[in-house]
């Protein structure tokens, strides 16, 4: 069964009360942490332990999802063109695990990463985009009282990759929208998409 699904970035709200009101605003009842290393270097409120005490003291339960969903894998195999290859990693038994564990519950939940902004952020391209793919409605909280969906998510990345994608072109063969959607999404998880070489150094 379909479920709506939220994500969120807390480098949008320095003050956590901020962001757990807006966690409470949309009457979530488990945060994901999506981050690799569930650390800030600049907003130590957001650092796991911290993290989760004021969630269990507001009544939101805490879980880290970095083996499933983190941006930072530690098996080469996923890095077959230097970066992380999210298409690849999303069709892993590890990826698909955590899949699988959020389809069977009936918890409302938020995933959360760093970036304020989810074009920039692993939790849009990567991971939201999987459960959209999968039937799911997305919704990504902004600051603000903004939400986006992941079809804006989409709109976004072509607007950004193809802006012209709708010129005639007689050089090339035409693409359908869903095809420049595949492609805006590759162009865009080579620009995030963390890099092996950064991960051994």
């Amino acid at each position: 069964m379909a479920k709506q699904l939220f994500t969120i970035g807390y480098s949008g709200y320095k003050d956590v009360d901020d962001f757990i009101s807006e966690l409470k605003d949309h009457d979530i009842q488990i945060l994901i942490d999506v981050r690799s290393s569930p650390y800030s270097a600049y907003y130590e409120n957001y650092n796991k332990e911290q993290l989760s005490r004021k969630l269990k003291e507001n009544g939101i339960f805490y879980s880290n999802y970095a083996k499933q969903f983190g941006a930072r894998q530690d098996n080469p195999a996923f890095y077959q063109n230097g970066y992380l290859d999210f298409e690849l990693f999303a069709n892993s038994d590890q990826f698909l695990e955590g899949v699988h564990a959020i389809e069977k519950s009936n918890a409302n939940i938020v995933f959360m990463c760093a970036e304020k902004n989810p074009i920039d952020c692993h939790r849009a391209i990567l991971v939201a985009r999987a459960f959209y793919d999968r039937g799911h409605d997305i919704q990504h909280i902004i600051p603000n009282g903004i939400i986006h969906s992941q079809a804006d998510i989409e709109q976004e990345l072509l607007d950004l990759h193809f802006p012209d994608r709708y010129q005639i072109k007689f050089d090339e063969p035409e693409k359908s929208d869903e095809e420049y959607v595949v492609k805006a999404y590759q162009k865009q998880n080579e620009k995030i998409g963390f890099k092996w070489g950064e991960l051994t150094e």
